[in-house]
């Protein structure tokens, strides 16, 4: 019986870890990082950015979660993201892809058809040439989306991102930093929901150490 019960047992913890329902063991390691000295950040509300990449496989399976958490957000929490490039010049290109999409207002609309162009339809955006191409052929205006690429303020704006995230001592994406003092490790979560709940406990050591002082 007792053999039985620990086969059952066993079965049962194989069939929730195939589907990510396992809670969470201890963290050997904390479960933040302290960023020091802190980046820039909302003095008004709790900012949590996600550092990302479009070419990152990882960011993609983390997009639809993370967006779906970011939408429901207390109001003294706001959520904003940072691609990174790690020194890479093709990551480079899809962080400006990032912030052309922001600037001419297409984000919302061709944010995540970036992540499917890159991971399931297999396209590579080798040149700004085949990127504008692609974002007209998703409805972009042409024109605008092509000098937006082509803008020294795409250039600047990567480059603050990259050394947010050296700052930031960031190993790899998709993180989170949380008021700007907080790095989520992600080695302490068992899966991207887990990273979630992680945050939100720091979103909340955040909001009492604002109420402390």
């Amino acid at each position: 019986m007792k053999r039985l019960v620990t086969l059952l047992f066993s079965a049962l913890l194989a069939s929730l870890a195939a589907t990510g329902l396992v809670l969470a063991a201890e963290p050997v390691e904390p479960d933040f990082k302290a960023i020091s000295p802190p980046l820039t950040s909302a003095k008004d509300k709790i900012e949590v950015i996600e550092f990302f990449s479009y070419g990152c496989p990882h960011c993609s399976d983390f997009h639809p979660l993370v967006s779906k958490w970011a939408a429901g957000l207390p109001k003294d929490v706001t959520f904003r993201r940072v691609p990174v490039s790690f020194n890479r010049p093709e990551w480079a290109r899809l962080a400006r892809i990032f912030y052309a999409l922001e600037t001419t207002g297409d984000l919302a609309k061709l944010d995540t058809a970036v992540f499917i162009a890159i991971h399931e339809q297999r396209m590579a955006f080798k040149t700004d040439e085949a990127v504008v191409a692609w974002a007209a052929g998703k409805g972009a205006d042409r024109k605008k989306f092509a000098d937006a690429m082509a803008s020294f303020a795409m250039q600047s704006k990567v480059q603050r991102g990259d050394q947010d995230a050296t700052a930031a001592r960031i190993e790899g994406v998709p993180a989170l930093a949380v008021d700007g003092k907080f790095l989520i490790n992600n080695k302490a979560a068992s899966s991207y929901e887990d990273l979630l709940r992680i945050t939100d406990s720091m979103i909340a050591k955040a909001r009492q150490g604002r109420k402390a002082k």
